[in-house]
């Protein structure tokens, strides 16, 4: 009797034991970041993430948990558990050829994703989490692993989990090398109080000591299952606008104000009566807009679109709003011309909007290049506004480069025509995009509209999008309403 108590106590602790193995055994945190297209909206996306989770992602094999989110500058991320890499690979495999998920895949904007998939212990139990804060690294070159982690653990035991709102503290590391924090909270008031905490506190100062300061990422999040009633953004508005050429929708014209709408585009009658005429005047089968890029400064939307609108043309608009509704509209429109001297069309070149806490700055670059360049010919201080090393040009008769520029004004100048920029009406941007609106004269001296696209990095300009086109006489206008 007693051997057999004594068997039936091993067995119960070789269970007990496995248990707490099964427990500990390493999962793989898959974490993945990106931004939206310009053109995307939100408010779509936000609901096709989540039909993602629930008809595609949650039925692959080794899936355990999935989590999304976004961070106050629109960066989006992922991150789902599963029991394997070989489990996590697979099911990308099949996400990027699976058409069911196509339409939420062609929402991001590729050259922004970052994906990256840590070998993790802790089991996930932080289910009431809204707020989210992944910080990943690598640990300088010097630095003692085994050391490092005794302190990432004290982190955990001697702040982190001392702290209101706090509900788990995920680690992890790939084969590269690379570490990962996850710290969930039951909201962002929460994580915010902590924050400057954290960064005076002794251990905090080791732990980032530790790391290679130039690699690390953190994004703090808040998870899209806690917003409620995402509305449609003033962007959001203007694209629907715009691709109700292509489906018919009418939903998007009560997003214009029926009692005050202005206009700018001289071949089309003033207010929503105007705008009526023209798609009633449409040709069979419509307009068609192919949005390439779209924008949002405070009040104004402005984007830039491969038309068919009478034939094939290249557009830039403007939206004015006012209490949600749009109230005003600029546009100019040029049809498409063929490849420019570097090979580049009117269209085709970068799309990422970065650098969203440098609006202002890139604003002001451009519109000093307006007007002490363009407007003044100070022709020396070209270098001072325009990257010389990378300048990519996409107008459809100059080529890349300060070369292509200069060779562009010699060439206009040697054959008698004219390119004068008299007056800058307008300059608007998002992070790295900036438009301008201006006045001036082309070829043989014709009044002209310049609308002018540029893309900044570091403060100068590195690409440039255009059109340039015809202002009509008064006696053709529909509107009083002046270009500009």
């Amino acid at each position: 009797m007693k051997i057999k108590l004594v068997v039936l106590a091993f067995i119960g602790l070789l269970f007990s034991s496995f248990k707490s193995e099964q427990k500990r055994m390493d999962t793989v945190l898959e974490v993945t970041s990106f931004n939206l297209k310009t053109t995307a909206s939100e408010q779509e996306f936000n609901k096709l993430d989540a039909e993602v989770q629930n008809n595609f992602t949650s039925k692959q094999p080794g899936f355990i948990r999935r989590q999304s989110g976004v961070d106050e500058n629109g960066k989006y991320v992922v991150i789902v558990y599963w029991k394997s890499l070989a489990d996590a690979k697979a099911s990308m495999d099949k996400f990027m050829k699976d058409p069911s998920v196509a339409t939420y895949a062609g929402m991001i904007e590729g050259s922004t994703m970052k994906m990256s998939r840590f070998t993790i212990s802790d089991e996930f139990t932080a289910h009431n989490s809204t707020f989210t804060e992944v910080m990943t690294f690598n640990t300088k070159k010097e630095t003692d692993i085994t050391a490092f982690n005794k302190i990432n653990k004290k982190v955990e035991t001697g702040f982190t989990n001392k702290q209101k709102g706090f509900l788990q503290r995920i680690t992890g590391s790939n084969e590269v090398g690379e570490q990962v924090v996850v710290v969930y909270w039951d909201t962002k008031k929460n994580s915010d109080a902590v924050l400057a905490d954290f960064m005076n506190a002794p251990i905090a100062k080791s732990f980032m000591g530790m790391m290679d300061q130039s690699s690390i990422d953190m994004i703090r999040y808040q998870s899209l299952q806690s917003l409620k009633n995402v509305e449609l953004t003033k962007k959001d508005k203007v694209v629907a606008l715009l691709n109700s050429f292509n489906t018919g929708d009418q939903t998007p014209i009560s997003y214009i104000n029926p009692n005050k709408y202005i206009q700018h585009n001289l071949g089309v009658a003033d207010g929503l009566q105007g705008f009526g005429a023209l798609m009633q005047n449409a040709p069979k089968g419509g307009f068609k807009a192919d949005i390439k890029r779209a924008f949002q400064d405070g009040n104004y939307v402005f984007t830039q679109t491969k038309y068919d609108f009478f034939g094939p043309k290249a557009g830039f608009d403007i939206f004015r709003f006012e209490d949600d509704l749009i109230v005003e509209h600029w546009d100019n429109l040029l049809p498409v011309q063929k490849l420019n001297p570097s090979g580049r069309t009117q269209f085709d070149g970068a799309t990422a909007l970065t650098d969203l806490d440098k609006t202002e700055a890139n604003k002001a670059v451009v519109r000093g290049f307006i007007q002490n360049v363009l407007l003044d010919h100070q022709m020396d201080q070209v270098a001072t506004y325009i990257n010389p090393k990378e300048y990519i040009q996409h107008n459809p008769a100059v080529a890349d480069g300060l070369d292509g520029f200069g060779a562009a004004m010699k060439s206009f100048a040697e054959n008698g025509w004219v390119m004068e920029y008299d007056t800058l009406h307008m300059v608007l941007g998002q992070g790295n995009f900036v438009l301008s609106v201006s006045e001036g004269k082309f070829g043989k001296g014709d009044p002209t509209a310049y609308y002018d696209l540029f893309r900044l990095e570091n403060g100068l300009i590195v690409e440039h999008w255009d059109v340039i086109a015809p202002i009509p006489p008064a006696a053709e206008w529909k509107n009083d309403n002046g270009k500009f």
